[in-house]
């Protein structure tokens, strides 16, 4: 979709600066927390090993399994956990048990994002702000205050929008990549025989002569691949031509070069330069310069993590996941230009908590990397299920296609785990706060779902009794939302016993949410007539689709239903949920769920309401 809107220069551009940020300020930090802590001895045949790891490590996971693989399964255009998600749920809809696991696993690999979320913005600015460290010493105490200040003044303009800047962040990382990549060459050149590593029997040899020190070092080498995810998440904004392009002309060769060239001035400077090689490239007058940049780079690199936080909050509220929850649109223009302050300011808070605990980004690269490692596994085991079921390929096939990368996930997961005690703990924590809340949601939601059809009354066999006796018409559009079509709303209920009116035209209108990216104003609508001006209506969304009442009900005119929008009215019900013990959900369980829906934002604001929409109380229920 998004390859014939523009050119395919301008679309790696766009790749360049949203893509590729996370895994482009990468060298940062991945050789210096390999051989920084000392797991590694500093040998030159270690260094040779070691590249070589970085550099297959790359062409594996990134380019063999994302940029080949993982980018073919796209769900009618667009990637990402969420969509892949719904691919492999949708192939094994004849499948309920393995269904259910699988959703879990998928929802627990999107709460895992968040961990990620928090973070990669706090690393990736801490590894460029503690290059002040290198011009001068005394710059050291300033960093943490300077790291927040940036974060605040990133997080504080999301509400205003990232257009306007946006369109600056494919241009910077170009430069940045340009950059790093000088910065390898340069180095290079004083020891060309560094480019040996590029052999796969450095890596090889380095395992075999010291196979615990590699298990252990892998848990680092995998930071060299964070943000991977975000080539197949971003598909849908750039497509899979561009996305591959840039990496295997732009992101690739420019990382290479600059591990290469970290490796060269380590075999140069020894000691001296391990503490943080990265800034140790540059000339001493291009060191400050260098901070900038980079710290340019990690703003750009935690912005996509930011948005990409938001979009899929959305995608999994429309899911049914999560509560609806304030969403501003910033932009005109892009309907993708999201502001969700809950999850913005949420994110911050919890950033902020991750620096002033961990206080530097070689204690945070503890806590990088099982969260991200855990979230490729889960990948991994999603594609075998789309290449099985959604491709229909054998299952000999589908193994060879996912099986040599589930056991390379599983290394690294495996190796991640040791750092589990060391920080590893706490992007876990989080992804499971907030998968609790998920599923704390959909479960209470379903049993409320069940209390209410309990007492629910059917729609057509309501209205052939009221209009045996018909109370008085008046003027105008009701919209009365339910969630089931062929159930009585409570707000008409309401309506009745208290004005004993009704309107001249009753619309009963459905939100439904689908396990698909987008569906498209031809599909949106349903109608049927129920007799007496009163109309059954089902409004069908995609989990990318921004749900727009008025403007869906408007397709209602090509029908013979016309609404005047100055004399139509909204009425929708919300409940007060009592929790009750013994109905399948733990006690606390449900009392998160009642304090959830209590608090939870009205539709009203989800579904672009007026914002003279009626909310009516429909009662306690108990759950």
């Amino acid at each position: 979709m998004a390859e014939t809107k523009s050119s395919l220069p301008t679309l790696m551009v766009g790749a360049i600066g949203v893509v590729f940020g996370d895994i482009g300020t990468s060298v940062l930090y991945t050789v210096k927390e390999i051989f920084g802590p000392g797991h590694v001895q500093f040998t030159p045949n270690n260094v040779y090993g070691v590249l070589s790891l970085i550099f297959w490590t790359l062409t594996v996971i990134v380019s063999i399994k994302y940029v080949v693989l993982v980018l073919r399964a796209d769900n009618n255009g667009e990637g990402g956990l969420v969509a892949m998600l719904t691919l492999a749920s949708r192939a094994v809809a004849d499948k309920p048990v393995l269904r259910r696991g699988m959703l879990m696993v998928g929802i627990f690999g999107t709460c895992l994002f968040y961990g990620d979320g928090v973070i990669t913005p706090a690393i990736t600015t801490l590894g460029a702000m503690e290059g002040l460290e290198v011009v001068s010493p005394a710059f050291t105490e300033y960093v943490i205050p300077l790291t927040l200040a940036v974060l605040f003044a990133l997080f504080f303009v999301q509400k205003k929008g990232t257009a306007g800047i946006g369109r600056f962040f494919g241009p910077v990382m170009l430069l940045w990549f340009a950059v790093i990549a000088v910065l390898g060459v340069l180095q290079i050149a004083n020891n060309p025989r560094i480019l040996w590593a590029l052999s796969p029997h450095y890596a090889l040899a380095f395992a075999a002569q010291h196979p615990g020190v590699t298990f252990i070092t892998l848990g680092a080498v995998v930071l060299c691949v964070t943000g991977c995810e975000a080539l197949y998440a971003d598909m849908g904004h750039f497509g899979k031509r561009p996305i591959r392009l840039a990496w295997f002309t732009i992101a690739m060769p420019a990382l290479v070069l600059n591990y290469f060239g970290q490796g060269a001035l380590l075999l140069a400077e020894g000691d001296a330069a391990v503490k943080n090689p990265f800034f140790h490239m540059a000339p001493d007058w291009a060191t400050l310069p260098l901070v900038g940049l980079a710290t340019a780079a990690a703003v750009i690199a935690s912005q996509a993590l930011i948005s990409g936080a938001f979009s899929v909050t959305k995608q999994v509220i429309q899911l049914g996941f999560l509560p609806h929850l304030t969403i501003q649109h910033t932009s005109v223009r892009d309907m993708g230009q999201i502001y969700m302050p809950l999850v913005n300011w949420g994110l911050f808070v919890t950033i902020v908590l991750a620096i002033g605990m961990f206080r530097s980004s070689s204690n945070l690269a503890a806590a990088y990397g099982i969260a991200v490692t855990t979230d490729m596994l889960i990948t991994t085991v999603l594609t075998f299920f789309v290449v099985r079921y959604t491709w229909r390929l054998s299952l000999a096939l589908a193994l060879a296609a996912t099986g040599f990368f589930l056991m390379v996930d599983l290394l690294f997961w495996s190796s991640n785990l040791l750092k589990l005690v060391h920080g590893g703990w706490f992007p876990l924590a989080i992804a499971g706060a907030i998968f609790i809340l998920m599923v704390t949601w959909r479960d209470g939601r379903a049993l409320l779902h069940q209390a209410l059809q309990e007492t629910a009354l059917d729609l057509k066999d309501f209205l052939a009794a009221l209009f045996e006796a018909p109370p008085t018409r008046v003027d105008g559009t009701a919209v009365f939302l339910t969630p089931d079509p062929g159930i009585v709303p409570n707000a008409l209920l309401h309506n009745l016993k208290h004005n004993k009116v009704l309107h001249q035209q009753n619309l009963f209108v459905t939100v439904q949410q689908h396990e698909v990216p987008w569906i498209g104003m031809e599909k949106r609508l349903l109608l049927e007539p129920l007799g007496h001006d009163c109309w059954q209506v089902v409004l069908n969304y995609g989990f990318k689709n921004d749900p727009d009442l008025p403007k869906a009900l408007a397709l209602l005119a090509a029908r013979g239903v016309k609404l005047n929008p100055m004399s139509t009215s909204y009425f929708l019900s919300r409940h007060i949920v009592t929790p009750t013990v013994g109905t399948g959900l733990m006690p606390w369980r449900e009392k998160l769920f009642a304090y959830m829906h209590h608090t939870a934002t009205a539709a009203a604001e989800y579904l672009n309401l007026p914002s003279n929409a009626v909310v009516e109380l429909g009662g306690k229920v108990e759950i």
